[in-house]
């Protein structure tokens, strides 16, 4: 039987490996800190971009259903912590907002130790839930319920965590929330491509053309993105095999049809595509003999939208074969209009390419659909045929519903593809800094 407390209240835990289960779909930290109540350093961070302490005695992990897992082996934890501080935050809204807020402590065999439901929660964007601490040469659990009105900021700074100059700390009242852009919001469309140049040119590439307001049928609303200028990829890129480049191709109409366009380069190139549905939407590659080849989309979202890769055959024939009901709208981009992936985070919706030239890191996904969500990736470096995409490259994502993964990406150019995502979604790069990732989105 769970036994619950109230806030303020403590009890005595055995020294042994725990299970903290954080609820329900909230961003979830540890802090392990000093008897001075601080952090000695970013190590001491514990969140979904450095899921692991040094030491090996704290680590985080996502459950399916919504469930933040803190794993705390208190016999492991250095004689220099005296407490780890189970923390919660919100990316949008209040914690009142947080349906079913609670914190549960498990033992080796499963069974409930103790447990704490948070019924207090107000405009506070952050909280410290709960605290495992040392007393009387043992451990105890505390349910601490103290917000921090000032946000994640706030709540970090008062534990030692230091802020980067370019993230000062400014209040930030718990009844204001940042304004955040909607999901299916749009960016207004770029200049057109300029003509193609020779490559390796200096010149940056813009967006896709202006094109005509799409039909008056499709909502904006389920428009599609606006290729490159979501993100200008500068040029030179290191190692790009892919230097052609042309003028978008703009395609509409309704239902089941064939989408297809020629004199293009053969090679990799993007497809926008939105559609207005309240059924099935199915996308396959069309071989010359008309048959179904490879199925890039499968899904039965309302409204769907994405942009998918695919390759134009030595002919420079793309054939696509769609099924779906309602209007549509697709544009056929080069290559080099992936969105770039930097430190700053990309909104997105449904499958996607994503572009990484710089260092060796990790891109962090938060993926909020409830079906699968597959990434691989493409190494471009020392690729030497513009006619086709290199193998893919493992490790990749493959999961299911809700969830916070990694990909670690090496110091080349890198093409991220995110094959299947029926919902939205965000990606980062992983800073450098593990205190500075943890408090980016208060800075944004």
């Amino acid at each position: 039987m769970l036994r619950g407390l109230i806030k303020g209240d403590n009890v005595f835990v055995p020294t042994v490996a725990l299970r903290v289960a954080v609820r329900n779909d909230i961003d979830v930290a540890a802090l392990l800190v000093t008897e001075e109540g601080r952090v000695r350093g970013d190590a001491d961070i514990v969140f979904h971009g450095a899921p692991a302490h040094p030491s090996g005695a704290v680590r985080l992990s996502a459950g399916e259903d919504g469930t933040a897992w803190l794993d705390a082996d208190l016999a492991g934890v250095e004689e220099a912590v005296t407490r780890v501080l189970v923390v919660a935050s919100a990316e949008e809204g209040a914690l009142r907002d947080a349906r079913g807020l609670s914190v549960e402590v498990f033992g080796p065999d499963g069974t409930t130790v103790v447990g704490y439901e948070v019924t207090d929660a107000g405009g506070e964007t952050a909280m410290v839930l709960a605290e495992l601490y040392r007393r009387a040469g043992g451990w105890k659990f505390r349910a601490v319920g103290q917000g921090y009105v000032d946000g994640l900021v706030g709540l970090a700074v008062h534990h030692g965590v230091e802020v980067a100059e370019e993230a000062p700390v400014e209040d930030s009242p718990a009844e204001e929330t940042p304004e955040e852009t909607p999901e299916d919001a749009l960016p207004e469309p770029a200049e057109s491509l300029p003509e193609p140049r020779a490559p390796r040119a200096p010149e940056a590439l813009p967006g896709a053309a202006k094109d005509a307001a799409p039909p008056a049928q499709l909502p904006a609303q389920v428009a599609p993105v606006p290729a490159a200028a979501l993100a200008p990829v500068a040029l030179p890129v290191p190692d790009w095999p892919y230097d052609h480049l042309f003028e978008p191709h703009t395609l509409e109409g309704s239902g089941n049809d064939v989408l297809a366009v020629e004199g293009l380069p053969p090679g990799p190139v993007l497809v926008d595509l939105a559609l207005r549905t309240e059924r099935h939407t199915a996308v396959w590659t069309l071989t010359p003999a008309n048959k179904e080849e490879d199925l890039l989309v499968n899904s039965t979202k309302k409204d769907w939208r994405g942009r998918l890769l695919a390759v134009v055959p030595l002919d420079g024939r793309l054939r696509l074969k769609l099924k779906a009901e309602g209007p549509w709208h697709a544009r056929v981009l080069p290559l080099a209009a992936a969105r770039r992936l930097t430190e700053d985070a990309l909104e997105c919706w449904g499958p996607e390419v994503l572009l990484h030239t710089g260092e060796a890191t990790d891109v962090s996904f938060h993926y909020r659909g409830d079906s699968n969500f597959i990434v691989d990736s493409y190494v471009l470096t020392g690729h030497k045929d513009p006619a086709k995409l290199p193998k893919s490259r493992f490790p990749y994502i493959n999961e299911i519903g809700r969830r916070r993964e990694a990909l670690p990406v090496p110091s080349d150019t890198v093409l991220v593809h995110v094959q299947r995502a029926d919902g939205p979604w965000r990606a980062r790069l992983k800073q450098p800094s593990a205190a500075v990732a943890w408090l980016r989105r208060v800075r944004d």
